[in-house]
């Protein structure tokens, strides 16, 4: 394997996510050295995305790691839209799409396995020092560098680079620093997400494995990963006691509302989280840059808020590529970078996010009723549903961004 050049200085790279462990890895298969910094002590596992979209395995499979990805993972070619009301379902088949992509799926796959193939990945590159338990804080920067001021379990240490790479997540302390100010809101009520082995697909009459249900007491999505069984729900924007939500009884009277079973429903993770909108007023300051969750967060129906992280991963990749090995100016390519990912995050995820919502937590019967007229007749439309897959699977605004200059 060929050594990267001594010359260069390190990119830091703050957060060893998705976003910062796709940059790191392209980085390094271009002999750029790597330093990551990753406050945990260890790779997270826990409960997170899971859904990686067609645009995102297109690029992950450039960088060598998608069909371990697809090899551990659960292929879904359709998804539907149930109304439990009057039992109607709207299937989209992405087959439709299998002339626009070598991946006409959507791979669930939970978001730390893609973190730890690629950790193993970085294993083999002698120019990449991943550092556990370093949690960057502040920085400084002139036209030579930055450099990264960083928390230790043995006291604060400095660390130098040509450029840091905010990948630290929706509190990045990269962007706190920076003074980047991240603008959106919070909405008033939490998702509550909980997990289970009990087989639904055996008691639903042709599940797919992922499926977003309108009720008139309480929408729901429900997704199976390569593991289990995901089901989200709404809670109470007016409730006081949230931790009620994350007891036993609260959730088994929410699986049972789902499919009355007998006895109890085994429950694995849980969590009650926030849910945001929000996007930084500028994704870079001199020579910092913010990517993935540091610089845009929403909603996660639909499963766009990774795959975006994992496109400004890519797009930022190619640019630092550019600047390090061909010396060009890195403010014209963040400014770049910035036009064409923040821009996209406001005008497409955002909207789209705020929009399937919204299409969701409407209870009232005529808004339902409509709703689903308009996904069944969509789904039964091969050149509408054909539209309707491209744009819920990012193809279209991942191509629409690169064509901006």
């Amino acid at each position: 394997m060929a050594q990267a050049n001594s010359s260069i200085q390190p990119v830091i790279i703050a957060g060893a996510g998705p976003a910062g462990s796709v940059l790191a890895l392209a980085l390094a298969k271009k002999n750029i050295p790597v330093i990551m910094l990753e406050k945990h002590h260890s790779l997270p596992i826990d409960l997170r995305a899971s859904t990686f979209h067609p645009p995102s395995l297109e690029m992950l499979d450039e960088l060598g790691v998608a069909q371990e990805m697809i090899d551990m993972g659960l292929i879904v070619d359709r998804y539907q839209y149930r109304d439990r009301k009057t039992n109607e379902v709207a299937e989209f088949d992405m087959s439709l799409i299998s002339d626009e992509t070598k991946f006409p799926f959507r791979l669930q796959l939970e978001q730390y396995e893609l973190t730890h193939i690629i950790g193993r990945h970085l294993q083999q590159y002698a120019h990449v020092e991943v550092l556990f338990e370093h949690e960057v804080v502040d920085f400084e920067q002139d036209d030579d560098g930055v450099t990264a001021i960083v928390n230790t379990p043995t006291g604060e240490v400095t660390v130098h680079g040509s450029f840091l790479l905010g990948c630290d997540g929706a509190s990045s302390n990269v962007r706190k620093a920076a003074k980047i100010n991240y603008g959106g809101f919070t909405y008033d009520e939490k998702f509550l997400v909980a997990s289970t082995s009990f087989p639904f697909e055996e008691v639903f009459d042709n599940l797919s494995y992922v499926n977003y249900v309108s009720d008139p007491d309480e929408w729901c999505v429900i997704l199976r990963t390569e593991k289990i069984w995901r089901v989200l729900w709404p809670t109470d924007p007016q409730e006081t006691d949230t931790d009620k939500y994350l007891t036993d009884e609260y959730i088994q009277q929410r699986l049972h509302h789902l499919y009355d079973k007998e006895g109890d429903f085994d429950i694995g993770h849980r969590t009650l989280y926030n849910v945001h909108q929000r996007v930084a007023e500028t994704y870079y300051r001199g020579r910092v840059v913010l990517v993935g969750d540091a610089c845009h967060i929403n909603n996660p129906l639909g499963g766009m808020g990774m795959n975006g992280g994992l496109h400004d991963a890519f797009n930022l990749a190619s640019k630092l590529i550019d600047i390090i090995e061909n010396n060009s100016d890195h403010l014209q390519h963040f400014a770049h970078y910035d036009r064409q990912r923040k821009d996209l995050a406001v005008e497409f995820v955002q909207n789209h996010t705020i929009a399937n919502k919204k299409m969701m937590e409407s209870t009232d019967p005529d808004e339902q009723a409509k709703r689903q007229k308009m996904f069944m007749e969509t789904a039964a439309d091969p050149d509408k549903a054909k539209a309707f897959i491209m744009e819920r699977a990012m193809i279209n605004c991942v191509r629409e961004s690169l064509l901006v200059e």
